[in-house]
């Protein structure tokens, strides 16, 4: 059995690995300051006497002997990140300096949680992890691409220089059950409006493009890059490399919940980028042949009956 701590455990991501973590065996901490993660989220986790919940806020140190850490604490929608922008970065910067000072003391391993955005809007299509990116380092969503990128250069330097047992994944679109309804992300924006037969809000004409994972999905690529081998840091890209336009998730939205919904289109928010797409070379390769085995209609069922039925019991 092994130690494991989940920064952001309460939130979307986290609380599918906290899941599976303990559906393995392990002993599972779960840390957040519920500003995006809910405890509802974690709610059936609490009488399991391998789990333990803690309210914490990682810009501050945190102490516990763990085998494990993996760094998800960070708001990651525009909506919630923008609000407070110092305290995403603030959250992704600090957050990793912490986690990176415990997981040295303690020799665990640690994952660290990064993103697509750190290749910005980019000029290389798809993206492959040795491209440096497009990124405005002053723009309305530089408090997270630049938090995130300035927390895999911590994980790089703690690693090259006090020889931390680090791995790195950036993390695609991915969508699911326990995403909150009000994020403002693309796929919980359009089931929410749909279901609610409210128009659909396009920004900008709806071309660009996206590639959307399921949950399920993700978890599985982050449970095999931390049993990956000792020397292999990533990057590593975790996305469903199958590229859609929001205009067809929009379509395919509106028909899988019979919806009477118009789409109507809104100008583009800066620096939203034009395409979003992975090359998962290096994950089939590393992360023994992982590639996604639930596509787009399959995963947006299962996510319509989430929020179907958050809805009605609102």
């Amino acid at each position: 059995m092994k130690r494991v701590l989940v920064t952001g455990g309460a939130g979307f991501i986290g609380s599918h690995l906290c899941e599976r973590l303990l559906r393995e065996g392990n002993d599972v901490i779960c840390l957040d300051n519920y500003f995006t993660g809910s405890k509802k989220n974690i709610a059936h986790l609490l009488d399991d006497h391998f789990f333990e919940l803690v309210r914490h806020d990682v810009t501050t140190p945190y102490f516990a002997e763990v085998d494990e850490i993996y760094n998800l604490a960070c708001p990651a929608s525009p909506i919630h990140y923008q609000y407070n922008p110092i305290k995403t970065i603030k959250t992704s910067v600090m957050g990793a300096i912490n986690m990176l000072g415990l997981a040295k003391r303690v020799k665990a391993r640690i994952l660290q949680a990064s993103t697509s955005e750190v290749y910005g809007d980019p000029e290389i299509h798809p993206q492959t992890e040795d491209y440096w990116g497009n990124v405005n380092p002053i723009g309305v969503r530089s408090c997270y691409d630049e938090g995130k990128r300035c927390a895999e250069t911590l994980f790089m330097d703690y690693h090259n220089q006090n020889n931390v047992d680090i791995k790195i994944i950036r993390i695609f679109n991915t969508y699911g059950p326990n995403m909150n309804p009000d994020d403002g992300r693309v796929v919980s924006n359009f089931i929410v409006q749909a279901l609610q037969n409210e128009d659909i809000t396009i920004f900008g004409d709806g071309s660009q493009t996206r590639s959307f994972q399921y949950v399920d999905d993700l978890v599985e690529g982050m449970s095999r890059m931390m049993q990956t081998r000792h020397n292999f840091t990533g990057p590593i890209n975790i996305g469903n490399p199958n590229e859609f336009t929001i205009l067809e998730l929009a379509q395919n939205v509106i028909e899988l919940t019979n919806s009477k919904s118009k789409i109507i289109n809104l100008p583009l928010p800066q620096d939203d980028p034009t395409q979003r797409q992975p090359d998962i070379s290096l994950a089939k390769k590393e992360l023994n042949n992982w590639e996604p085995k639930i596509q787009l209609r399959e995963g947006l069922q299962k996510t319509i009956a989430y929020f179907d039925t958050l809805l009605k019991n609102q």
